[in-house]
């Protein structure tokens, strides 16, 4: 009996860890969890992250063209067969012969320093400004895909709420419909009603199944959906927790939508410093028809010996120090050439330039209109909303006092649905008209803070 009893506490034990263990992979996450999450977990957002550091890298590099260069170099030879000069016979000249005499060691050395200074080449001072513009630009990349990450993150976990409210709002209807049926079935065993409301109830009930079956589907594609958006696994449990709540966008942030998207929105932004980068290419590019200037040095160590034992006093040191000028008469047309394209690319930013601030702002319209749109609806939905529970209540009533029918019944228990679904559809889409509004303009939501990138 005791081993009996000791092998259900195992198993009781076994249930409990299971269990616990099951809530402890519950993934619980609220809207700063999530964002926080797709933030860390996405992969664009890295790529953009080291494409940041790429451009830090290449403003290094602009730099070092302007500072000076110091190279060491050190050679040795070994001549197989020394090379020769002739000399004429001084005694006798008219005679054409000439004596071949060997020049050189067997055995030589050469070391030293080469410093060079650039003095004047316009390309490299403009290389360096172009470098800074295009980490201003890499930069301007990186925010823009950070607000993309969030109010895809943001849009993925309202998804989730919307279709948890409908979930459940069919499954209080469902309910609902089955006591009434329950109801309207105990009447009808007395016959207290007639076989009609029996049936009318009894389809309500039927119908209404497929719906949450549609809803509970929906609510796990929009999860699974959140999942995708976040980087967490499929089979990874995952509760959300939030409502949504309908918080007026104040009329100041409307009013200047407009004009702030074409100040604040980082595509926009980065694209502009691309149109930088370009014209300061071009500038480049126009500078190969200028001169350019650097001063050079150098100290070398040389020595020769046809012994291989070489000690530090046969070496024979020289320096020089000058300056260099380069300046190109004819390339072939290239440096024109290369003008040209640059230009052609500088103009074809601006026309791109050109054309996203008119999207922008047209999207700004559009997403402020929908804001408009949505807040009216969201206020109508709401009087709808009593009104129709109003007239559910004086259903119900009429119904239970016999004065009313089972159809009417059903009708006001349709049209409460209907209105609290539109109302959480309206307040859905002013959310997500919102969350698109603060892309538009770069505007973080208070939990997620730039980064420093």
């Amino acid at each position: 009996m005791a081993s009996k009893w000791t092998g259900i506490g195992v198993l009781l034990l076994v249930g409990l860890s299971h269990a616990t263990a099951q809530r402890q992979d519950t993934l619980q996450l609220t809207l700063e969890q999530a964002v926080t999450t797709a933030l860390e977990n996405n992969h664009d957002l890295e790529a953009a992250r080291l494409e940041v550091e790429r451009a830090d890298a290449r403003v290094q590099e602009a730099w070092g063209t302007a500072l000076p260069k110091l190279d060491f170099n050190a050679s040795y030879s070994y001549a197989l067969k020394k090379p020769v000069f002739f000399l004429p016979d001084f005694l006798n000249p008219g005679s054409g012969v000439v004596t071949p005499i060997e020049i050189g060691a067997t055995h030589a050395v050469d070391a030293g320093f080469l410093a060079e200074q650039v003095l004047f080449d316009a390309a490299v001072f403009i290389g360096v400004g172009a470098a800074k513009t295009y980490a201003q630009g890499a930069r301007e990349i990186f925010r823009a895909t950070e607000m993309d990450v969030i109010t895809e993150a943001r849009k993925a976990f309202y998804a989730v709420l919307v279709s948890a409210e409908v979930y459940a709002l069919a499954e209080e209807n469902l309910a609902f419909s089955q006591q009434n049926y329950a109801t309207v079935k105990a009447l009808a065993s007395q016959g207290l009603v007639a076989e009609y409301d029996l049936l009318r109830a009894e389809v309500t009930v039927e119908n209404l199944r497929p719906e949450v079956i549609n809803a509970e589907n929906s609510y796990r594609q929009a999860l699974n959906n959140l999942k995708q958006r976040l980087g967490i696994p499929y089979d990874r449990p995952v509760k959300v927790a939030g409502t949504l709540e309908y918080r007026p966008v104040p009329d100041s942030i409307l009013s200047m939508a407009q004009h702030r998207v074409l100040e604040d929105n980082a595509s926009l932004s980065a694209l502009r410093y691309q149109g930088e980068v370009n014209d300061a290419i071009t500038s480049a590019q126009r500078s190969y028809y200028l001169p350019t200037l650097s001063a050079f040095g150098n100290y070398q160590w040389v020595t020769q010996n046809n012994r291989f034992a070489i000690s530090t006093s046969d070496f024979i040191t020289s320096s020089t120090v000058g300056l260099s000028l380069r300046f190109n008469i004819f390339n072939g047309l290239q440096t024109g050439a290369r003008v040209e394209q640059a230009e052609l690319e500088f103009r074809k930013t601006q026309e791109q330039i050109a054309g996203l601030e008119l999207s922008l702002q047209s999207a700004t319209e559009a997403t402020v209109l929908e804001l408009e749109r949505s807040r009216q609806r969201i206020e109508s939905q709401g009087r709808t909303v009593e009104q129709a529970e109003r007239g559910f209540r004086i259903a119900t009533a009429r119904y239970t006092s016999g004065s009313g029918t089972q159809l009417e019944v059903n009708d006001a228990q349709l049209a409460l649905a209907r209105a609290k679904v539109n109302r959480i559809e309206a307040v859905y889409s002013y959310i997500i008209a919102k969350t698109e509004l603060d892309r538009l303009l770069a505007s973080y939501p208070q939990f997620a803070e730039p980064s420093q990138e």
